[in-house]
């Protein structure tokens, strides 16, 4: 095991311990559910002459056992919509298949295959400064780069955190009660089931979909949910630009030629984690859903931010 591999599991049982013992202080409060609507059966439509016919309903009779009638049971389903711990709005991207992949992109892409994933939550948003500064000062962590005068949580908070690394990003989504997506999980989000290039569609981005193609030292990253022609299928916004996102799995260029079908999960151990979605400073190439790339889980970077992501309860 190299130095710098050893380096990465020291510093992650660390962060792990800490946020163990103050799990609590997340913990306090119990992530809220939308409940849906409740769904009213239509009516019945009356044969003619079913008005003169029938009769008016009688008193009901219980049982011979004497046990009251069975009451017809509700098909559960799970909310669209919950709030996570932290506060962050989450939707629901259900069960079911999706095409991972592109035959178009690069050979880390390929092949093409299908992927059967169970339901899960993903943030709606990428996590903001405001709130990874109270996770900050929660675990009296070191704060990343430009929140040590406390300028960036408070003038940008509604802005995406970024010179985060891998392993303060895992720490957060776990002081959240929640953990990172998985890279299948994070591709389904983006393109839904029918194999779009983009979040939104097929059509190359526009500053309307994207914050994409600035200079190098722009430094410019955009609020949280102001491109709304962006958003994906399930309503997930800025999965193209802004920033890219940590997803949980180690990077292997060869993982889509030995994976599972079914709720992949990447290498146990390596050197890079993969990052997706492109950032500010990319074209349109790396704006792709299919699109990957990886980052050194310890580095700080300008241009790479995250969300959380979280089971769905099992139903009744």
């Amino acid at each position: 095991m190299t130095q710098a591999r050893i380096r990465v599991y020291a510093m992650l049982c660390s962060l792990l311990s800490v946020v163990w013992l103050t799990s609590g202080l997340a913990g306090a409060n119990e992530a809220h559910s939308v409940k849906p609507e409740p769904e009213l059966a239509p009516a019945s439509p009356k044969p003619l002459g079913a008005a003169s016919e029938a009769k008016p309903p009688g008193k009901a009779h219980p049982p011979e056992n004497g046990s009251p009638p069975p009451k017809a049971r509700a098909l559960a389903k799970l909310s669209a919509t919950r709030t996570g711990q932290d506060g962050a709005p989450m939707v629901l991207v259900p069960a079911g298949e999706f095409t991972m992949g592109s035959d178009e992109g690069d050979d880390d892409e390929q092949p093409v295959h299908r992927v059967y994933l169970d339901s899960f939550y993903l943030d709606t948003f990428e996590v903001k400064n405001g709130r990874f500064a109270k996770f900050v000062a929660a675990i009296q962590s070191e704060p990343p780069w430009g929140f040590a005068d406390q300028e960036t949580p408070v003038v940008h908070a509604d802005r995406p955190v970024r010179w985060v690394n891998w392993m303060e990003a895992l720490g957060y989504c776990l002081w959240a009660g929640k953990r990172l997506p998985t890279e299948a999980e994070w591709e389904k989000a983006a393109r839904g089931t029918d194999g779009r290039i983009y979040p939104w569609g097929n059509d190359p981005p526009t500053a309307a979909h994207a914050v994409f193609g600035l200079t190098e030292g722009a430094e410019t990253v955009s609020p949280i949910g102001n491109r709304d022609q962006g958003s994906s299928p399930y309503g997930v916004h800025d999965l193209a630009g802004n920033l890219y996102e940590w997803v949980t799995d180690w990077y292997d260029d060869a993982f889509y030629t030995q994976n599972s079908p079914s709720n992949p999960r990447g290498p146990v151990e390596g050197t890079t984690q993969v990052q997706r979605g492109g950032s500010y400073i990319n074209q349109p190439y790396r704006l792709r859903s299919a699109f990957r790339t990886k980052g050194d889980p310890t580095e700080h970077d300008p241009h790479g931010g995250f969300r959380c992501a979280q089971e769905a309860p099992p139903l009744p």
